[in-house]
């Protein structure tokens, strides 16, 4: 009997996860009131939106969006700023099993690119004449708990239909 494993384990291969770039995709900055906007004597209702969305490429390579839209109002519901924002990370992610592609592509790899899309956002609400807009942290586990309950009650009404 021949050993084909001299080292006696059976090691499955080792996960690989690291991010090749990051990049602005998509950047937009609207001051509409400006330049009565600057001016505000009351503190502006901000809404915030966040998405992510991932898409595989050859050779075990993903391409992650984190989307950002980040909206001021005044006390009379006028617009004061609207900054948008598309931040991607081109991700290596190998030896992955299945059902952990997801979780790795709407979790960690939106960890690994928030920073750095916080301050692109901070930057252009500050370029913009107004102090630094700063995102509180995300929970990204969150947001993907949410995107898979969309995903099933779609499945769902797909099926009743």
């Amino acid at each position: 009997m021949t050993d084909t494993n001299p080292g006696g384990t059976d090691q499955a291969p080792q996960l690989q996860f690291s991010i090749l770039a990051q990049y602005v995709r998509d950047l937009s900055f609207e001051n509409p009131g400006a330049p009565g906007s600057l001016q505000l004597q009351s503190q502006p209702k901000i809404d915030i939106g966040v998405d992510v969305q991932a898409r595989r490429l050859p050779e075990d390579r993903y391409e992650v969006e984190l989307r950002i839209r980040a909206s001021a109002a005044d006390g009379e519901a006028k617009p004061v700023f609207v900054a948008e924002l598309v931040y991607s990370g081109l991700f290596l992610i190998r030896n992955a099993p299945d059902d952990a592609l997801q979780p790795l592509c709407l979790i960690e790899c939106p960890r690994v690119l928030f920073p750095f899309a916080r301050r692109i956002v901070a930057d252009v609400t500050r370029d913009g004449g107004f102090p630094p807009l700063m995102l509180e942290p995300i929970d990204f586990v969150a947001l993907y708990r949410q995107h898979v309950a969309r995903s099933q009650a779609q499945a769902q009404q797909a099926v009743q239909q």
